[in-house]
């Protein structure tokens, strides 16, 4: 009796921590969502999409969405390994303020622009370094 109760116990214990475990890898996905990937993804299937001819893009377009889900799946796993549950609260309840949104919005021209001035940077350093050689 007691070993059946153990084992019953045990159960329930794994059983709750998969659900906490599911909870945050979709609040992870919801965050992951909100902060513009989600849309980014999306206009990368469909620029894709464009060389697909028009009889295939129907095909296309659902088949490529279909892949959103493990995409979304992995890259909840990297954001859960480098967040608790609670930060990816903090982080969901700031991309749906004002300011989250606004930095949502225009988070990817930033960073694109960023990286061009990287890249900039770094052809100026390059350059640098050269004269010493």
């Amino acid at each position: 009796m007691k070993k059946l109760l153990l084992v019953g116990l045990f159960m329930l214990t794994i059983a709750t921590q998969a659900q906490e475990q599911s909870d945050f890898k979709k609040q992870t996905i919801e965050f992951i969502k909100i902060t513009g990937a989600g849309a980014a993804f999306e206009t990368a299937i469909s620029q894709l999409g464009m060389m697909v001819s028009e009889e295939n893009k129907e095909a296309y377009t659902k088949e490529a969405n279909g892949t959103l889900v493990g995409l979304y799946d992995k890259m909840a796993e990297l954001y859960m390994n480098e967040f608790t549950q609670s930060e990816i609260q903090e982080l969901v309840t700031f991309y749906q303020s004002d300011l989250g949104k606004k930095l949502a919005g225009k988070q990817m021209n930033l960073a694109q622009r960023g990286m061009a001035m990287g890249q900039s940077w770094g052809i100026e350093v390059q350059g640098i370094a050269a004269k010493y050689n």
